[in-house]
């Protein structure tokens, strides 16, 4: 036996949507109810483990033996699933993962999704009755006269719907195998599959949260939120000041042109002169109820699993467009900021559960819970957090790509981008872009043209950065583009480059290269797949499915491909500067997955526990210092000679923002 196909269904008391995989399986109730597989893509087998059959030797050796690779779609439940439930299941290098398979090669994840998008024929497709017979299987149900008061279905409660729900178990390896066969035409590299095994050794670690913080937070919103809502049926005679349409219709009786009851309503009408006390009271108390963001509390609370640990915060591959790492459950890319001085005190504060006091020495409640949610996140005791990031990879990363050389030599040494990018812009000279200057706030547009412009932004790019919150009106902003683009010819020249070389291989079928970057047109005449890739310095290749050359709403060229929106399978076009985009932010991914790498190698006792975005988080014992941390960040990359790198960043005793 080489290769083992398995599908398991499964039941747990616990919701495996908000609470994710990890704490399903630790549930006491978790069980394996039936187990499919498949020997060597021959015909699928079903083992009814929850009537009492027992998997057969040769399948518990195979399980166990990582020369056997097991095939599973969305593979880590799985592994973790079979783990929790006492089998010997080898190491992670033993398994594939179909699921991300798929999303390397731009498939939505999701069986279904994936089986749909890559055409398998209708009898080969996930069962879509599955819904129906999970949720009457493998969850608990509502005790009932008729169903006698039971919290669970068994198999002897419908025998009918059993034997369906193990055809569907059986279908489901069917599917997997079906799309295994399409995929593997294009190999996942090996390199992407120890990231694999990596972030789901990092998931099933967790990261520890701080429970009395997380409780104190949600005590004190609860009241918060009690004495608002007091404060809005005293300010308005409201029944329900939490009712839309009650609010809209008290609005509208006491303000003309009120539509509607969203933020950007309130803030606008909290700007106007003619507007009563009355009403801009109830709106004040009705932007303070918005902001109360603790919802991030209540996922921590709820997902938080074995030693008050959080698991599976992130989904490698997420962003299958780069290649990223998605937030999940609680996510941890979507953080809000902290801009207090004295967290440690606020944290006590917190704990102490007294609306009062926090107000006291805070002032805002609701805006203090929301920032103090990163410092929930706390190392393991005894422990610290090393927490670094690549600075302003982004902007080293374009600038290698595309050979504009100022900005390389600015990384190499000073490392003052934004003073640097104004002096090339206005050309003031660079030493007069200091505080106390009249030139240094010129420094801000070119802050802000660094971070909005890099791929071919224009005004809009600037204003979506809030150019026009900082008082530049429209001219000068475009200006700014205009300044930007003349200083930065090369980075110009790449979002064209890159365009024209995806459309040429697409029409001659012929590779084309530009700065390094390999574009192709693949395809497979077996089941008529198809793909423009392009192969990054790394060796990873990005891939986008279904290409074809339209003309897009400029009457212009361009290329379309397929991509999952919205729930929806379907073409979307794309541009030079969003091509330069993806290539940028892969490649920066690619050098955050060598540091994940050599940290996972080199620090083996201080694991990085989550990273955000191009941030590291490890769990690190008191004798790792940050300056080992970043002193790996800033080796040279092998497959990309010339980037120069740097990480900054702090210890601590819980997660933050430096």
């Amino acid at each position: 036996m080489k290769h083992l196909n398995i599908d398991i269904e499964t039941y747990s008391d616990v919701d495996i949507t908000s609470s994710g995989a990890y704490k399903y399986v630790e549930d006491p109730a978790f069980e394996v109810l039936m187990f499919a597989y498949s020997i060597d893509f021959g015909e699928v087998q079903i083992i009814d483990l929850a009537q009492g059959e027992v998997l057969p030797d040769e399948i518990i050796k195979a399980m166990a033996d990582d020369e056997v690779i097991k095939h599973a779609y969305n593979a880590s439940f799985e592994y973790n699933a079979l783990l929790a439930a006492g089998y010997d299941v080898g190491t992670r290098c033993g398994w594939r993962c179909s699921m991300f398979h798929a999303m390397y090669l731009g498939y939505p994840g999701g069986l279904a999704k994936t089986g749909n998008a890559i055409g398998l024929p209708q009898d080969k497709k996930k069962d879509s009755a599955g819904k129906a017979l999970i949720n009457y299987f493998s969850k608990p149900c509502k005790p009932t006269k008729v169903n006698g008061g039971r919290l669970r279905n068994l198999p002897h409660h419908d025998l009918d719907k059993w034997e369906m729900f193990k055809d569907y178990c059986k279908q489901d390896v069917v599917a997997e195998m079906e799309i295994y066969k399409r995929l593997s035409i294009f190999p996942v590299p090996d390199i992407e599959q120890r990231l694999w095994e990596l972030s789901d050794s990092m998931n099933a670690l967790g990261v520890k949260v701080d429970v009395d913080l997380v409780d104190g937070a949600l005590a004190i919103d609860d009241e918060s939120s009690d004495r608002l809502i007091k404060r809005a049926k005293e300010a308005t005679g409201l029944d329900n000041p939490n009712s839309t349409k009650q609010v809209l219709e008290w609005l509208q009786e006491r303000v003309d042109g009120v539509e509607n009851t969203n933020k950007e309503t309130v803030a606008s009408l909290l700007s106007r002169d003619d507007i009563s006390s009355e009403v801009r009271e109830f709106l004040k108390i009705r932007q303070e109820l918005a902001k109360a963001s603790i919802s991030k509390y209540k996922a921590m609370d709820v997902c938080k699993g074995r030693g008050d640990r959080v698991r599976g915060l992130l989904q490698v591959y997420g962003a299958n467009r780069t290649g990223r790492w998605a937030g999940r459950l609680v996510q941890v890319q979507n953080l809000p900021r902290n801009y207090l001085d004295n967290l440690e005190t606020i944290r006590d504060v917190i704990k102490t559960k007294n609306l009062d006091l926090l107000q006291l020495v805070c002032g805002n409640a609701s805006d203090t819970l929301s920032q103090l949610i990163r410092t929930a996140f706390i190392p393991t005791e005894g422990n610290k957090f090393v927490v670094a990031d690549y600075s302003a990879i982004e902007a080293r990363v374009v600038a290698w790509l595309a050979g504009e050389e100022w900005v390389n030599k600015v990384f190499a040494t000073h490392g003052k981008i934004y003073e640097a990018t104004a002096s090339q812009m206005f050309g003031v000279p660079f030493e007069l872009i200091k505080k106390g200057n009249p030139e240094y706030e010129l420094r801000q547009r070119g802050k802000v043209a660094t971070l909005a412009l890099g791929y071919q932004g224009g005004v809009g790019a600037l204003v979506a950065m809030g150019a026009d919150k900082m008082g530049l009106s429209e001219d000068e902003m475009t200006e700014i583009v205009d300044k930007w683009r003349g200083a930065n010819p090369n980075i110009v020249k790449l979002w064209h480059g890159l365009n024209r070389a995806c459309i040429k291989a697409l029409q001659t079928g012929k590779d084309q290269e530009i700065r390094g970057l390999r574009i192709r047109y693949e395809c497979e005449a077996i089941y008529g797949q198809s793909f423009l890739t392009i192969q990054l310095p790394s060796g990873r290749k990005l891939f986008y499915p279904k290409p074809y050359i339209k003309d897009n709403q400029f009457d212009k060229p361009a290329i379309h491909f397929f991509s999952q929106k919205n729930t929806k399978w379907y073409p979307e076009s794309t541009y030079g500067g969003k091509l330069t985009e993806n290539c940028v932010q892969a490649i920066a991914r690619d050098c955050l997955a060598d540091l994940l790498i050599k940290l996972d190698s080199r620090f083996k006792n201080h694991p990085v526990v989550m990273h955000i975005h191009d941030e590291v988080v490890l769990d690190a014992g008191q004798d790792l210092t940050l300056d080992e941390v970043c002193e790996i960040m800033a080796e040279p990359v092998g497959w990309a000679p010339g980037l120069v790198l740097k990480g900054a960043g702090f210890e601590s005793e819980f997660y933050m923002k430096d």
